[in-house]
């Protein structure tokens, strides 16, 4: 992780407040990125690392399509129902609107 929060540090990936530049849902994707490319370059658990290598390869590999969705759910009100105790599948919705990105994290 500390790995990770360096490179997500370095280079600068925190979320702005504008629209259509990196949202927390894209910071969050850049942390996953990394973490996933820390466990891959790791030595100490080689099941681990295989396992990640492949993920991290994916997410690099699908970092344009993923930041493109992610900017797409931009701009637009969102109706999660409700803002103390929003619907649980409205806001999965709102916040998860990446499938490419869905996809890499539910076959982990």
């Amino acid at each position: 992780v500390d790995q990770a929060v360096g490179q997500y540090l370095e280079n600068q990936r925190s979320p702005s407040r504008k629209v259509h530049e990196l949202d927390n849902r894209g910071s969050h994707f850049y942390f996953a990125l990394y973490w996933a490319q820390a466990l891959a370059k790791q030595e100490a658990d080689p099941e681990l690392q295989s396992r990640f290598s492949s993920i991290a390869g994916e997410l690099l590999v699908n970092e344009n399509k993923i930041l493109e969705e992610l900017d797409a759910a931009q701009g637009d009100p969102v109706d999660i129902g409700g803002y103390f105790m929003p619907d649980d599948q409205k806001a999965s919705e709102a916040m998860r609107p990446s499938q490419t990105l869905n996809k890499i994290i539910s076959d982990i």
